[in-house]
């Protein structure tokens, strides 16, 4: 239950930053860089879709997901083996296409975007509990 708890909070982490993301993307303004060069550079960049939908929106969508199928799961709606099998291939791929965009953003950007980073590090954060839980 806690790590489903914990997967829960990370969503909704995620939620907030993408929301915080598109806003921005919407309103033609530069999102606030922490650290790193430039987060327009990556945000801007010819990697910053895939499939022609903004990764923000990716994001977002795969944050609502994930804490839709935590709260599923806390509660117990059935099949609750589905929702674990599909909470875990969510979080694995989407830790999977986090590393290649830190990569690119690394090797093929030369920019860092602290969004980005928190959004790639937030989903590693569920990969780790994934991991590690025996609940899920």
């Amino acid at each position: 239950m806690t790590a489903l708890a914990l997967i829960f909070t990370l969503a909704a982490i995620g939620i907030s930053e993408t929301v915080y993301l598109i806003r921005k993307r919407i309103a033609s303004e530069k999102p606030v860089c922490i650290i790193g060069e430039d987060c327009t550079k990556v945000l801007t960049s010819k990697y910053s879709r895939l499939f022609l939908i903004p990764n923000d929106v990716l994001g977002f969508l795969a944050y609502i997901v994930i804490a839709t199928i935590s709260a599923f799961l806390v509660i117990g709606v059935e099949p609750v083996s589905f929702w674990n099998f599909v909470l875990k291939i969510l979080i694995i791929t989407a830790s999977l296409i986090s590393i290649l965009f830190t990569y690119l953003q690394w090797r093929v950007i030369k920019a860092w975007c602290f969004w980005c980073l928190m959004s790639a590090f937030t989903i590693w954060l569920m990969g780790v509990i994934i991991l590690v839980s025996r609940v899920i």
